[in-house]
């Protein structure tokens, strides 16, 4: 790899980035004694710092977001030809992609019918709420505002989308939240609220109806779910869970909205994590996977029965969606989302996620057989993650720090991997892999040859 800076001095561009940009998630006074970590290049699933150090990248660009890889040449000239053409413009106008990779989307959705664009998972997620609490007005005097959200998901860092978070610590600091968010309980089998059960999907369903009754269910309007809960420690639902969660939805006159962010285009082995299920929600929103990061787009899907409800009498001004995201009006989105779809399309990754799934699963299974500190390990298509214990009998987990040295030894041996972190007290504990649908069997052994080089090392020093 021919790694160019240009005219740039490398020194000059460590010192400008750690005087004057603030990381995310990063605590910077460790920058005056190192150099923050700075990737300049990439192609294929392999990325380059500053000093020509190479890693293959198991998790998508640190936040499950490309997808398809990087240096996709295809997809920086659809969006270089668009934003030459017509870059910009409101949205309360149209544009030619925008319109294209709708109705491209809502052939992989049946049931839906509607696309909102806007540019961030998190303010995706807070258009799906407005609609909830403009219909609540509407419809019911105000009353059925509120909204459902399960402990461990993750919906977005705005003070809205935080309200609606299950992992107690990314709310640490940062409250009061906004009100009408009522929390149900997890579908995490492995640490079963309800003891050792053959029925413990229902039962984690059944909790949710519980919830509901306790609160009203004439003051419940939504429920905000991952399909597979990501950040809270790659938690795939169990057997009966989505099917009784649509009923219980359906009985109380409860819309579902399914966060399909993290899964989204692919991830699971199925364009919508969802869709393993057999499910239909009225609301699917989305963002990282969408245009794979090369241009920011995310998504707000709904029913054409949720769109109806804000079409009425025109000579009414408040009865239309009065909202608005500035870049949902920019081209450049849904020109690279187009491209990434039919790179997925054309390269069969549907195909490859769930082969190279089935291969990563069975390699992490083995990687549990051989070091007792794995406790669990789950995950659906390239998504998968590894629960870290101390004890597999007591299930005590391993401190977060023991987690954090694991992904800080395979970054030290070039492969990056991911873990939970300062989300959940005393479970951040889970690595999380989620390399791109492009993987092959040898970027897996890769991979899962350094977490084994980690483990090992690690383990000794318990």
């Amino acid at each position: 790899m021919n790694l160019s800076l240009g005219n740039n001095d490398l020194g000059d561009i460590v010192n400008s980035d750690r005087n004057h940009v603030w990381h995310h998630l990063s605590q910077h006074k460790r920058y005056e004694t190192s150099d923050p970590l700075m990737i300049i290049e990439g192609k294929g699933m392999r990325v380059w710092d500053a000093n020509g150090k190479e890693y293959l990248d198991g998790v998508s660009g640190g936040v499950w977001t490309v997808n398809v890889g990087y240096g996709r040449e295809s997809i920086a000239d659809a969006v270089r030809d668009q934003l030459v053409k017509m870059n910009y413009f409101a949205h309360s106008a149209g544009n030619v992609p925008a319109a294209l990779f709708a109705e491209k989307l809502i052939e992989k959705m049946p049931g839906m019918s509607r696309v909102y664009y806007s540019n961030s998972g998190s303010e995706a997620n807070e258009k799906a709420y407005k609609i909830v609490r403009q219909i609540a007005h509407a419809k019911y005097g105000g009353k059925k505002h509120k909204i459902l959200y399960r402990e461990r998901d993750y919906h977005g860092t705005t003070i809205t989308a935080l309200s609606s978070c299950g992992q107690n610590q990314r709310k640490d600091q940062y409250g009061p939240f906004t009100p009408g968010f009522v929390e149900v309980p997890h579908c995490m089998e492995y640490r079963s609220q309800f003891g050792p059960c053959s029925d413990y999907g229902i039962r984690a369903a059944r909790a949710i109806e519980e919830v509901i009754l306790r609160e009203g269910p004439d003051t419940v309007g939504a429920m905000v779910l991952e399909p597979i809960t990501a950040g809270g420690g790659v938690i795939v639902p169990p057997e009966g869970y989505w099917e009784t969660v649509q009923e219980i939805c359906r009985k109380y006159d409860v819309l579902l909205h399914i966060d399909e962010v993290v899964c989204g285009l692919g991830r699971t082995g199925k364009w919508f994590g969802y869709q393993h299920y057999g499910i239909q929600p009225d609301m699917v929103t989305m963002a990282k996977g969408v245009a794979s990061g090369y241009a920011a787009i995310s998504c707000t899907v709904t029913t054409e029965n949720v769109f109806n409800q804000f079409k009425s009498d025109p000579s009414d001004p408040m009865s239309y969606f009065r909202d608005i995201s500035t870049f949902g009006g920019c081209a450049a989105g849904p020109a690279a989302a187009l491209e990434n779809m039919r790179i997925i399309e054309d390269e069969n990754l549907l195909d490859n996620v769930n082969v190279m799934g089935d291969y990563l699963l069975a390699r992490l299974h083995a990687l549990a057989d051989k070091h007792p500190i794995v406790g669990d390990v789950r995950g659906k298509g390239l998504f998968c993650g590894v629960e870290l214990v101390l004890d597999r009998q007591t299930k005590e987990p391993v401190p977060e720090s023991v987690a954090q040295a694991i992904v800080a030894n395979c970054l030290a041996n070039g492969v990056l991997i991911g873990a939970t972190n300062r989300s959940i007290d005393t479970y951040n504990n889970t690595l999380c892999l989620s390399p791109a649908l492009i993987c092959t069997r040898d970027d897996l052994d890769q991979i899962i040859d350094a977490i084994d080089h980690a483990l090992g090392q690690v383990a000794e020093q318990l």
